[in-house]
């Protein structure tokens, strides 16, 4: 089959199942499973099926994003974060675009912060 009625028929599927409020990740790997199976044949898409999810999971990129999200709750829970705010805000505030500019200044000391943490990374580390 032509890979642009392939294509065509994809968002006609993918659109006609969001339609009937299936979920987008949902509705986009279904359309992509149909798809694949069109162009490649049945067998491969299962053994696709099969194999991704497995592999997705266990990749170590995605594995630290609980990490990030725990230091976080961390960085919330300790009130660190509404201090960083309130320093940027003291510092940058009364520039133009001030808020934004705080929440910058925030932002990018989250960072640094946890990281003086780490021995070698201290400015006074000996």
């Amino acid at each position: 089959m032509d890979r642009n009625a392939v294509a065509l028929i994809g968002f006609v599927l993918m659109f006609a199942l969001m339609a009937i409020r299936v979920p987008i990740g949902i509705s986009m790997g279904v359309a992509g499973m149909v798809g694949f199976g069109m162009l490649s044949g049945p067998q491969a898409a299962l053994n696709l099926l099969a194999n991704v999810p497995l592999s997705v999971v266990t990749d170590y990129n995605l594995s630290v994003i609980p990490m990030f999200i725990l230091m976080g709750a961390f960085a919330s829970h300790s009130g660190m974060s509404t201090e960083l705010f309130t320093a940027g805000r003291v510092w940058l505030g009364h520039r133009r675009g001030g808020l934004a500019l705080a929440s910058i200044a925030a932002c990018g000391s989250i960072p640094f912060s946890f990281a003086t943490s780490l021995k070698g990374f201290s400015p006074n580390a000996t």
